[in-house]
């Protein structure tokens, strides 16, 4: 089963996002702050991040370079979704090294698309 970590500090969107995504059919982790997301990542490593930009403790920029530094941890497809949304915030993320930047309030069709192009790559980098 496939298993998505959810890292955003506003607990309505983090646990309706991980129940919609159970529903379809994923396994699915939490966490409220980067700082947590990173813990999580290291003891149980997932199959996908989806990662709030902005967040206190830690915020997704904090978290992507920290992966960065792990070989198997950067490997991990990562997506930013985030209430920024002009082409420049959007510009930077991607540059940062997201695969995927969502603007919310996103349709949940859009997340579910990301994540299977996300999924798709992986697959393919690994045939």
């Amino acid at each position: 089963m496939i298993s998505i970590l959810i890292i955003e500090d506003d607990n309505d969107i983090r646990e309706n996002t991980s129940e919609l995504l159970e529903l379809e059919g994923y396994a699915t982790l939490t966490a409220a702050n980067g700082k947590i997301g990173l813990e999580k990542i290291k003891s149980n490593m997932p199959d996908l991040i989806l990662c709030d930009l902005r967040m206190p403790e830690m915020d997704g920029f904090t978290v992507l370079s920290h992966l960065g530094k792990y070989p198997d941890l950067k490997r991990i497809p990562f997506v930013f979704f985030s209430a920024k949304s002009e082409k420049l915030d959007i510009k930077t993320g991607i540059e940062a090294g997201a695969d995927g930047y969502l603007v919310k309030p996103f349709e949940f069709k859009d997340l579910l698309s990301i994540i299977e192009k996300c999924l798709y790559k992986i697959k393919r980098s690994s045939s």
